[in-house]
């Protein structure tokens, strides 16, 4: 009897940690919306990379939707809103789609007209079989978040929450901050009053539609006044460079999860673009991977988590 009380307690017990083993696994399938601030960097892959290793057992399953240097309005009329609706999406929108991108592709000028085309067409190929639903997705602004509640991002960001609601997904507002970025180190920080009002703007968009946000603005503005010697953009590329990728995909963490990236062992970052025909450096002539420093690290993660919960007290205002 005493063996058998064993062997069920045994057996009990290894039922527990199989369930709990069970549970901490899951799967993420997210989707990121944006241009080369999205592409550059491999960023997904690099929040990837994080979100695996600050959540063991977790698999981040990423699907990006890249049209350089455009904006969400533009998304929609490629038909972006397809893919992040394809548990919904019918086949007479997407139909509709295509024909209006068939015209388009005609005009030389419309150079993703061909490539969303396609895409669209891709969709209708999978419709029976790829239907799956999105946990996440993240919404990229790209200098149309500007003109504050009046912004085109501030219109159609509800739009793709709206599809992102139905299925049970979350938004992350992935707000970047082209105009503020500094290609050499500073003396002293950039002007932060345009910079809350901005924040300001996102924030009300956050709360009325539910949706958590990498405010990039904040971030890089504290990283500025922290570590003006840090710079946040290429000299001989408009992009955000290295450092400010780095600090993007923290924040992008912090967002998702809500928690603080600090102690993450990630500490690189490789370019996608490169120097003339040299591919081991990028477009200023350095490395093409920069491996920060354990300190350096320490900042930007921390950086990154202290501009993100004041934008959370922004939102409680």
């Amino acid at each position: 009897m005493k063996r058998i009380i064993i062997l069920l307690t045994l057996l009990a017990a290894l039922g527990a940690d199989t369930m709990a083993q069970s549970r901490s696994k899951r799967t993420l399938n997210v989707l990121f919306i944006g241009n080369s601030y999205t592409a550059r960097h491999n960023l997904v892959q690099v929040v990837k990379a994080m979100a695996e290793a600050g959540n063991p057992g977790l698999t981040f399953n990423p699907t990006s939707v890249i049209y350089g240097g455009r904006t969400l309005a533009d998304h929609w009329r490629f038909g972006t809103q397809h893919i992040a609706n394809q548990p919904a999406a019918t086949r007479a929108e997407i139909s509709t789609t295509v024909a209006a991108l068939e015209k388009a592709a005609k005009d030389p000028k419309d150079r993703y007209a061909k490539g969303a085309r396609a895409k669209q067409k891709k969709l209708l190929t999978e419709f029976e079989t790829n239907r799956s639903k999105w946990d996440l997705i993240i919404l990229q602004s790209y200098r149309d978040d500007l003109k504050g509640d009046e912004s085109s991002y501030m219109q159609y960001a509800p739009k793709y929450a709206e599809l992102a609601k139905a299925q049970g997904a979350r938004v992350i507002l992935y707000v970047t901050t082209p105009t503020t970025q500094n290609e050499k180190p500073l003396t002293s920080a950039p002007d932060k009053a345009p910079i809350l009002e901005k924040s300001r703007s996102v924030a009300k968009l956050a709360d009325s539609i539910g949706a958590a946000a990498a405010p990039m603005a904040l971030v890089a503005h504290r990283c500025q006044t922290q570590r003006p010697d840090f710079t946040l953009r290429f000299i001989n590329d408009a992009h955000l460079n290295k450092t400010l990728a780095y600090l993007t995909a923290c924040t992008l963490y912090a967002a998702i999860f809500d928690k603080s990236p600090e102690g993450l062992p990630i500490d690189s970052i490789t370019d996608i673009r490169f120097f003339e025909d040299d591919k081991t450096k990028d477009r200023d002539g350095q490395p093409i991977t920069q491996k920060f420093s354990e300190k350096d690290c320490a900042d930007l993660q921390r950086i990154a988590w202290e501009g993100y919960q004041e934008f959370q007290k922004l939102r409680r205002k």
